[in-house]
């Protein structure tokens, strides 16, 4: 880790006003003015400033976005729980994501997709970011630093697509920049997304203690899939091929981009996301992502 700063939450707040105050945008979702302003992300502006509080009906607040987006508005439309994405998407992906190409008139959202990890039942939690993915005329990035926000943010405004943006709220504290970690001949490669990219670090520093030297390539940018040479030249001099690892079931985003990775570099991928089953509300039935373990664990079986 490098670079210090200001927390995410508060990259985000900031972005968030900036573009409310100076980009005539809005922000549209549930609940964002209640207790907490969805985990401490959003500026103390209300309706009158452009905070539209939509109503409980989940799949008709898409709608509301994608208006407001036909209209110029560039709104940023809140998703509270990723496992929502099942009732929201639908308008999102079958309008939005289709205007530009179908019709010749962009429709630029900037979709905010919050994930949490645990405590959150069979239906709220998790990533889902692979409902999205397969979807043509969308763009999704995954931050979990400050300067990866910004970025995201910037790239959004000189756009014209639909951005999903995947979070994670056990991101909003970090104030550090992921920075990869690189070895000229590594015994295996790490190609984490979202939250894992911090148990994907915890674990090469864990195993460089074996004596094992495992390579940490972070994605962030999911679609189009954005990777450095540098990745690609670390799997080709890897001893046993590498890994994707995803908060999201494997057969999705990970199997995909594990397929691409394989493809270019020759390397043998393999997955590790969500256990195949229904997460719980407390911890002894909960679906849980990768934790620095099971990622030493799987790496120690294909070494």
């Amino acid at each position: 880790m490098a670079e210090k700063s200001k927390p995410l939450r508060e990259v985000i707040k900031e972005v968030t006003r900036y573009h409310l105050e100076h980009e005539n945008g809005l922000v549209m979702g549930q609940c964002l003015t209640a207790v907490g302003w969805v985990g401490g992300t959003l500026p103390e502006i209300y309706e009158d400033g452009g905070m539209v509080e939509l109503s409980m009906a989940d799949v008709a607040g898409g709608g509301f976005a994608v208006g407001a987006a036909l209209a110029g508005r560039r709104p940023f439309y809140v998703i509270r729980y990723q496992g929502f994405n099942w009732f929201n998407a639908p308008i999102v992906v079958n309008y939005a994501c289709k205007s530009k190409e179908l019709w010749g008139r962009s429709c630029p959202m900037l979709v905010r997709s919050i994930a949490m990890e645990g405590g959150i039942g069979p239906v709220a939690g998790s990533s889902h970011h692979s409902l999205y993915y397969r979807m043509p005329g969308i763009k999704i990035y995954s931050p979990m630093t400050p300067g990866e926000f910004r970025t995201t943010y910037q790239e959004f405004m000189a756009d014209d697509s639909v951005f999903y943006v995947s979070e994670h709220r056990g991101a909003f504290p970090n104030s550090e920049e992921l920075e990869d970690i690189v070895f000229p001949d590594p015994d295996y490669v790490l190609c984490p997304i979202s939250i894992t990219r911090f148990a994907a670090q915890e674990a090469s520093q864990k195993l460089l203690r074996e004596g094992l030297k495992v390579a940490v390539h972070h994605i962030f940018r999911v679609k189009p899939l954005g990777h450095s040479k540098k990745l690609l030249e670390s799997l080709r001099r890897s001893r046993f091929g590498g890994c994707v690892l995803d908060d999201d079931y494997p057969d999705g985003i990970a199997k995909a981009i594990g397929f691409d990775l394989g493809q270019q570099s020759g390397a043998r991928m393999s997955v590790l996301g969500l256990p195949e089953k229904s997460a719980g509300f407390v911890e002894a039935v909960d679906n849980l992502p990768p934790d620095p373990e099971r990622i030493i664990d799987l790496v120690r079986s294909q070494i």
